[in-house]
Formats: C-alpha cells, structure tokens, sequence
C-alpha cells in the first residue's frame, strides 16, 4: 500500500522516537527527506543522518540530538502544508515560529531552506513543518 503523505510519516517517526528517548529512528529513503534531514542537522536539532543502502529502497537513519540531562533538543514537530491542503507563502509573509526560537522548514525554488534563509534569498514557497 502506498503512502498518501511520506513527510508526515517521517515526522511522526521522529516525534514518537524523541517521546520514547530512542537515539535514532530509521525510515524509507526520498530526496525530499534528506533535505528536510539536513536542514535539521544545519540547525542543530539531530546529531546526523546517513543514507544506508538497501536493495529493494534504501533506508535514511536519523541520530537524535539530547542535551546533557536527556532532554531532547527537539520539543515538537509539526506538519504545515498537507497534501489536502498546500500552504505557500511570499518571503514577507512567512510566519516565525515561536517569535524565532523555532524554525519553519520552506520547499522554494531554491531548494529546502529555513524561513530565515528564505527571507534572506527573497523566496517564498511552501511551508513543510515547523520545528521547535
């Protein structure tokens, strides 16, 4: 059975791993997941992700970040822009998440950026997630 929305799956996959306190989650491979991976890592919320090749799919491991007294970095995640309904927004328009302490994850025409970055680049898009 195919999957309506892989994004959502992974950031349930990454919501349920930090509730339970696992150091990693593994899940089924896409590009667009690699960059929401590494945007994460940019930012600082994952320790790393690797890409484990696979014969039938390959398979992307995401490495959970937590702080010094098992706290995880990230706190929530949350998807935006559903496949029933798609939110784009202009570079002026695009919202802060918790007035800068988290970060909205944007699909522009130039590539999977932060909102931060996007303003900086003049490009609006759509909203994938926002992290915090």
């Amino acid at each position: 059975m195919s999957m309506s929305d892989p994004l959502a799956d992974m950031l349930t996959r990454i919501r349920n791993a930090v509730m339970v306190k696992f150091r990693s989650v593994d899940m089924p491979c896409s590009s667009v997941k690699v960059d929401v991976a590494k945007v994460l890592k940019d930012e600082g919320y994952i320790e790393s992700y690797e890409i484990i090749k696979g014969s039938p799919l390959d398979t992307l491991r995401i490495v959970l970040k937590f702080g010094p007294d098992d706290e995880p970095v990230i706190t929530g995640i949350k998807r935006v822009s559903k496949p029933g309904l798609r939110q784009y927004v202009k570079a002026k328009a695009l919202p802060k998440v918790l007035n800068g302490l988290g970060i909205s994850i944007v699909s522009t025409s130039k590539g999977v950026v932060t909102d931060k970055t996007a303003r900086a680049l003049n490009a609006g898009g759509e909203i994938i997630c926002e992290v915090w």
